[in-house]
């Protein structure tokens, strides 16, 4: 949601990032400081975190991800495929290889 009201600031990715790098503290009144520290109109971050069409885009967003396979993150999906394989980087890099030559 947080995410989403900051991209109503043209801030999606800023929003993202600064949760990204703070998953411990995901608490109303942190999020609405990461919302200044980015420099997201307060008030307005405020409001639209209660849209409720927000609140339906998220929910529509995750119930699409389950129905596609994804349980967690990272997921990848590769010529349609989820990737389910290790995540050990000579690993993936051989199997996207493999990808490539199926194309």
């Amino acid at each position: 949601m947080a995410a989403e009201a900051g991209g109503l600031q043209q801030k999606f990715w800023d929003m993202h990032d600064i949760i990204f790098e703070n998953q411990q503290e995901l608490d109303l009144e942190s999020l609405f400081l990461y919302a200044k520290t980015i420099g997201l109109d307060a008030e307005r971050f405020k409001n639209d975190m209660q849209k409720n069409a927000l609140t339906i885009k998220v929910e529509q967003d995750f119930e699409s991800g389950v129905r596609s396979g994804v349980n967690g993150t990272p997921s990848f999906f590769i010529n349609g495929k989820k990737y389910n394989g290790d995540w050990e980087e000579d690993v993936f890099n051989e199997y996207l290889k493999r990808q490539l030559l199926v194309i």
